[in-house]
């Protein structure tokens, strides 16, 4: 009788432990999907209707990304911008960020003072940095003011030449965005076994070779997480080019987030922009898987 009335309180005792713990995830679970479950739903359907933000939808099946894929003429141009631009900022963000990293060595005096001041362009809203690099690169900038008082000569207007515009964006946005990635990277150069710095130097290696054949294996893990995730950041740029060259000149400038966003709310064509975005949206998997399948080849972890 006593076991049986044991049992009974156990069982009380879960089913209330049950119902606490749902009352604690419920809360999460309605925000994951209210803002993820739903939207990337109704995302789906949108790219299969013709969806104005006003008026009659109509279901077109895949039309929309047949539309973008044969007749769209900016819907190319766009993929390609946001592609360049990841060409480019990638390897220079990375590269910029494992100098710094290295640089701000532990026998640095004040790096973590350096730290924050490269971290904040990060924290800093992307407003107040194009802001800053309007004020710099226009024409009666700082920069060209610079050039014309101790070089003499006029500086082509950056943000308005189609040749200059892009590599602006870039730059500006390396400036941006290097300190999230030094920050990684600089963890990952604390964590080096010093042990194996060690005996490399007594094998006679020095400065490139250890940085080439030691260090940069060890902390390729960090790397290659840095990669995926600014290559992620990257293909989804859209408030640098918005904010400081509006997709120009033309639509040298435009990427694609920025054709989504046109799409959607200025032509108000909700499905077409849905179906861009969903082609983006592939296009990242894609990349990503590639990376995760190419990392086996050269990402070194420790076991």
């Amino acid at each position: 009788m006593a076991r049986r009335s044991g049992i009974r309180r156990t069982d009380a005792l879960i089913r209330t432990e049950r119902w606490q713990a749902l009352g604690f995830i419920t809360p999460a679970v309605a925000g994951l999907s209210l803002f993820t479950v739903v939207p990337v739903a109704l995302a789906i359907i949108m790219s299969l209707f013709d969806w104005p933000i006003f008026g009659e939808r109509t279901f077109v099946g895949f039309d929309n990304y047949a539309e973008l894929l044969t007749s769209s003429p900016d819907f190319w141009p766009a993929l390609r911008n946001s592609v360049v631009f990841t060409v480019l900022y990638v390897p220079i963000n990375l590269v910029v960020a494992l100098g710094l990293a290295l640089l701000l060595g532990p026998r640095i005096r004040g790096r973590a003072v350096f730290r924050v001041l490269f971290f904040i362009p990060v924290v800093t809203p992307i407003v107040a940095n194009v802001l800053v690099w309007k004020l710099i690169l226009q024409p009666d900038g700082l920069l060209n003011g610079l050039s014309r008082t101790m070089f003499g000569f006029e500086l082509p207007n950056f943000l308005v030449d189609a040749n200059w515009a892009m590599i602006s964006i870039v730059v500006m946005s390396v400036w941006a965005g290097m300190g999230y990635n030094m920050l990684v990277l600089t963890a990952a150069l604390e964590q080096l076994p010093a042990s194996v710095v060690e005996a490399a130097r007594i094998d006679g290696a020095r400065g490139w070779r250890i940085l080439v054949h030691i260090t940069i294996p060890l902390i390729s893990p960090a790397i290659f997480f840095a990669t995926v995730m600014t290559i992620i950041s990257s293909l989804q740029v859209f408030a640098q080019p918005q904010l400081l060259t509006g997709g120009g000149p033309g639509t040298s400038t435009m990427p694609i987030v920025m054709f989504i966003y046109n799409t959607g709310f200025k032509f108000q064509d909700l499905g077409l922009a849905a179906a861009a975005a969903w082609i983006l949206f592939a296009l990242i998997i894609g990349v990503t898987a590639l990376q995760f399948r190419a990392q086996k080849r050269w990402v070194h972890y420790e076991h």
